[in-house]
């Protein structure tokens, strides 16, 4: 793969879902910090370019498991594999709760009973051409998705802006309108709830959001040199410096992407507190609904709206999809390659590996839709992949370890596993346990955490990163390595 191609292919990891209707939903309730979800991604792929995509090319792997043998041996790859792939699917199945959101307030006016049938049919979508071109075909349609995803945001941007202008807010624009919001947050008449919202919506680092920005930036740190998805294109770049250069590259593509989402949610917000954000006849107030919702109410013409707002949604669907395939290519990946070939049939013939590759691919696909519409409920799903995301960077704690530490033992590497993804599930679970919504089924209070210190909540990434690094130096010191005899010349 040359480098245009790693770094579509690379972005699809980073700009999903998550990237447009998540940091916008943030840009809705609390203003321009929620950002720093795709800059911390792009400060990870940075991490990645400097440090570790030489010696993951060196190391002759196709998958992060394969990297993760090369230092503690298969039982480590296989439990890596299974927890590896566990959160690939996480993130899959929110990319599809986003995507069947989005067709079944756009196509089907916001009847719930057709969003099975807009998840299936996007997961038929994705699921055959990820199928019949695999790598390639990931690299095409990415190519396509990624000039799409920033050419909608720019537009909308745009569009919107031209939008405000027209409205009769004090001050006027953007500027002037997100003043006029946290005035009214003040005052205690802003339609949102106020808790919600920071001090200022233009701080990139509100004191009460610094948990969950410090939280994102590790994670995101780690787990970039840790995300299949993201790795998998480095690991077929056709040569060193391609590699780098394209994680180089791949970082200042990702990082500004989410201030254009979180600027589209924050104009979303000046809209609905002017009563000027409406679904047929009611004024949205939910930031899950904010992006969908501006895109139809961008012109008094119902023809601009029509024609400008359904490109730029394109461009959001092309961003849930840029991630889908990718994700589900990575987990047949590691299915066929950590566990079929290197567990359970070492002696596959070629053709054989194909053929069961082309299978988990296809697995993977229909476990993430039917997890979509099993799973409706968007916050849980998200606060699941936030989770997920910390286990997949606790995991590079691990991988830290075995390549400087030389006690580092396998008994120690399967253990930590283990207890930290089982810590950052309980720490998840306690935290959607406690949190607290209406009978509508919107957050009042969020939950709060296991543990703090002070007003500084710990959060799961803090909790999977610690158990992560102290399991694994106390369980290879109780299980050391075995010394093995040294070969006869």
């Amino acid at each position: 793969m040359g480098l245009f191609a790693i770094v579509a292919s690379a972005s699809g990891e980073w700009l999903g879902g998550t990237a447009t209707t998540g940091v916008s939903e943030y840009g809705f309730t609390s203003g321009l910090y929620g950002a720093w979800y795709t800059i911390s991604n792009g400060l990870g792929t940075m991490l990645l370019a400097i440090g570790f995509a030489k010696l993951y090319r060196s190391l002759g792997s196709v998958t992060v498991p394969g990297i993760i043998e090369k230092f503690f041996g298969v039982k480590a790859r296989t439990v890596s594999s299974i927890w590896l792939t566990i959160v690939m699917l996480a993130v899959g199945l929110s990319q599809m709760v986003a995507a069947g959101k989005l067709g079944q307030t756009l196509v089907f006016d916001n009847n719930a009973a057709m969003y099975k049938w807009c998840v299936l049919g996007f997961a038929v979508i994705f699921i055959v051409y990820t199928l019949a071109g695999g790598m390639k075909a990931v690299e095409n349609t990415n190519k396509i998705h990624l000039f799409a995803m920033y050419g909608g945001a720019i537009i909308g941007l745009i569009f919107v802006i031209i939008r405000l202008r027209q409205l009769p807010i004090e001050g006027g624009g953007l500027l002037g309108g997100i003043r006029a919001v946290e005035q009214s947050i003040v005052e205690g008449t802003s339609k949102v709830a106020a808790s919600t919202a920071p001090v200022s919506f233009w701080s990139m680092f509100p004191k009460p959001q610094i948990p969950t920005i410090s939280s994102w930036i590790i994670a995101s740190l780690l787990g970039a040199c840790t995300a299949q998805a993201g790795i998998q294109p480095v690991l077929a770049a056709k040569d060193v410096p391609t590699a780098k250069k394209a994680c180089v590259v791949t970082a200042f593509v990702v990082a500004p992407f989410g201030i254009l989402t979180a600027l589209l949610g924050m104009a979303a917000r000046v809209m609905s507190e002017n009563g000027q954000l409406i679904v047929g006849e009611v004024n949205v107030t939910n930031g899950k609904e904010a992006l969908p919702a501006l895109m139809q109410n961008l012109s008094d013409n119902p023809a601009v709206s029509g024609i400008v707002g359904g490109i730029i949604l394109a461009s959001i669907l092309a961003a849930i999809l840029s991630t889908v395939s990718p994700i589900i290519l990575a987990s047949g990946t590691m299915i066929t390659k950590d566990l079929y070939q290197r567990v359970l049939k070492p002696k596959a013939t070629d053709a054989e590996v194909l053929k069961m590759s082309r299978i988990t691919t296809a697995v993977s696909g229909v476990i993430c839709a039917v997890a979509a519409i099993a799973l409706v409920d968007l916050q849980a799903v998200l606060d699941i992949v936030y989770a997920a995301y910390s286990l997949r960077g606790a995991l590079f704690i691990v991988i830290l370890l075995g390549i400087y530490w030389k006690k580092a033992s396998q008994p120690g590497a399967c253990i930590s596993m283990c207890l930290t993804a089982l810590v950052a599930i309980f720490w998840k679970v306690f935290q959607i346990a406690t949190t607290v919504t209406d009978a509508a089924g919107k957050v009042v209070e969020k939950g709060r955490y296991p543990l703090s210190v002070g007003s500084f909540a710990i959060t799961e990434t803090y909790a999977a990163v610690v158990v992560a690094f102290a399991a694994t130096i106390i369980f290879s010191l109780a299980f050391p390595k075995k010394n093995t005899p040294a070969k006869p010349a």
